[in-house]
């Protein structure tokens, strides 16, 4: 696995002869739109007028991991997704180009200002997607393409769990991480060893369906598309879910929704809310964007749901 610069700098002169090539196509416009935890997205103009996101990743391979997690989930839901065009890769480049979706995703803040029967509605349509991916199930629990576990807990042990809290160990002696925070997590994963459900099915989730990657009309507050998938897999559905709760996701109740629509087990509060902090705490060890204020709030949520515990 290489890491490569995250500015991207070496990428912009390059990318109209990368476009010409693979899409025999010139790129008129090419603008930066944003980016997250392990890549940069820009937005490409082509001379037939057609509107490409070419997305550009910290960790080489990343590139072929989206590709195939779009291409599998976009068959499985209703919902529009970024359409797989091309991937590309050199000694310093990974690249993916899709189709482009337009609205906003609904991170802008000018969506929590909507009415509450219009977040309901949003809601619901967000929930009625997921729950498709949802519908679809696996013999195995484990990553696409290599799933072999045959319970939800042993494979979310031996894959995420038990090498994640060593390496925040050695990040801790090193003086990276807080021994606070940590003690916090192993504690917690204490509670969740007990209380992990052992007879869940695999189904497929997206894997980090936070509110910057659901895209909505400004205007209507339709959902438009689910976009970036990032650890995608056949996983127990309650881990598809602490990503609903990140940021002010809260304010369009997702987690509340989804809860409406399909019974979770008894202990799935305590699970989203342990599955959302290791999630943070991991973003440590895979170069992925460090977010104090976030990390926070899902190490308070964590706390809140061990006290209801016990």
């Amino acid at each position: 696995m290489k890491v490569l610069d995250n500015s991207n700098k070496h990428l912009l002169p390059i990318l109209p002869d990368i476009i010409s090539e693979k899409l025999n196509k010139k790129a008129d416009k090419i603008k930066f739109i944003g980016g997250g935890s392990y890549g940069r997205v820009y937005k490409v103009v082509l001379s037939d007028g057609e509107i490409i996101a070419v997305k550009a990743y910290r960790i080489q391979g990343s590139q072929y991991d989206e590709a195939e997690q779009l291409k599998l989930l976009s068959v499985n839901t209703s919902v529009k997704m970024p359409e797989v065009l091309f991937t590309y890769e050199d000694e310093d480049t990974a690249i993916l180009a899709m189709s482009f979706c337009p609205g906003q995703n609904v991170l802008n803040p000018m969506f929590l200002l909507k009415s509450r029967k219009l977040k309901q509605k949003f809601a619901g349509d967000v929930i009625a997607g997921m729950l498709e991916w949802h519908s679809v199930t696996n013999d195995k629990f484990g990553f696409l393409g290599n799933s072999v576990y045959d319970s939800w807990y042993d494979f979310y042990k031996t894959e995420m769990q038990k090498p994640w809290l060593n390496e925040l160990e050695k990040l801790c002696d090193n003086g990276k991480f807080s021994r606070k925070k940590l003690n916090l997590l192993k504690e917690a994963s204490e509670i969740f060893d007990s209380t992990c459900p052992k007879n869940s099915t695999p189904v497929l989730i997206h894997g980090d369906l936070n509110i910057m990657n659901i895209m909505a009309d400004p205007k209507t507050f339709n959902l438009i598309a689910f976009i970036d998938p990032c650890g995608s897999m056949w996983a127990d559905r309650e881990y598809d879910l602490f990503q609903f709760r990140n940021m002010w996701g809260d304010a369009y109740g997702l987690y509340e929704t989804y809860k409406q629509k399909y019974k979770l087990s008894e202990y799935a509060d305590f699970r989203v809310a342990y599955y959302g902090a290791m999630n943070e705490a991991h973003c440590r060890l895979g170069g992925g964007l460090i977010m104090p204020l976030w990390e926070f709030l899902c190490n308070r949520r964590l706390k809140k749901e061990m006290r209801k515990l016990g």
